[in-house]
């Protein structure tokens, strides 16, 4: 391996430790925020559990204790579970920095439909280019449209990741011209700003994942009228 060879490989593993020392830490968040609430569980089993020292009427017992249930097991406790559990602890820790930092009115819907994520890219390029799809999408979402949803897979060996949030007013026209380089919506239409850096992140997440065997693609779908942009990354 020549003297350049090794510059690369060097500069490879450095990117690499610097993405473990950037998001480990947001994961040992995300363990901590589960352990606390494995403490809260137990004292709402105990509260449960003696419901029927003041509920005497069984119908009122059952119908106290499953409004308790409903109130403590949230959709956002088991989205969290889930992502602590997945394979890629790094994309994981990722992921929860990202939830973490969204504004308020951003509602995240993440599904995580396999536990073992597996790709050939590495963590420094995959947070590269997932992490200009979550921005985009972030960006994009208002107090109007705030719901974001978030889909993670793993099948053939490559990790098969969807973004998707409402839209309007959107062209297959423009779609198709989203991942041009220097191509930007966002001083065309303040409805419409699913680019970032200035119209070149979408460029270089589709050249980066193209390098490493994948793809970026994006869609247009409709739930009645409402208009729906999905960005899928298969690598």
């Amino acid at each position: 391996m020549g003297i350049l060879g090794k510059r690369k490989k060097i500069e490879v593993l450095e990117n690499e430790i610097r993405s473990y020392q950037m998001y480990i830490k947001p994961l040992e968040e995300l363990v901590r925020e589960i352990r606390t609430r494995q403490h809260e569980f137990d004292n709402h089993m105990n509260a449960i559990l003696n419901m029927h020292y003041t509920i005497d009427n069984y119908d009122d017992l059952v119908k106290a204790q499953s409004e308790y249930i409903k109130g403590m097991y949230t959709e956002n406790s088991r989205q969290l579970i889930a992502l602590l559990k997945i394979s890629d602890k790094i994309l994981a820790g990722f992921l929860y920095s990202k939830i973490l930092s969204a504004k308020p009115y951003i509602k995240i819907d993440l599904e995580v439909k396999s536990l073992d994520i597996i790709s050939s890219i590495s963590e420094h390029s995959l947070i590269e280019i997932i992490g200009t799809l979550v921005d985009n999408a972030f960006e994009a979402a208002t107090e109007d449209k705030p719901n974001v949803k978030i889909s993670l897979a793993s099948s053939h060996h490559k990790l098969i990741f969807e973004i998707s949030n409402e839209t309007e007013n959107l062209s297959l026209d423009e779609v198709s011209r989203f991942f041009e380089k220097g191509y930007s919506t966002k001083n065309k239409d303040k409805e419409s700003r699913f680019e970032s850096k200035h119209g070149y992140g979408l460029y270089n997440a589709k050249i980066l994942s193209k390098k490493h065997g994948g793809d970026v693609t994006v869609s247009l779908d409709y739930v009645g009228d409402r208009q729906f942009i999905t960005f899928r990354v298969e690598i």
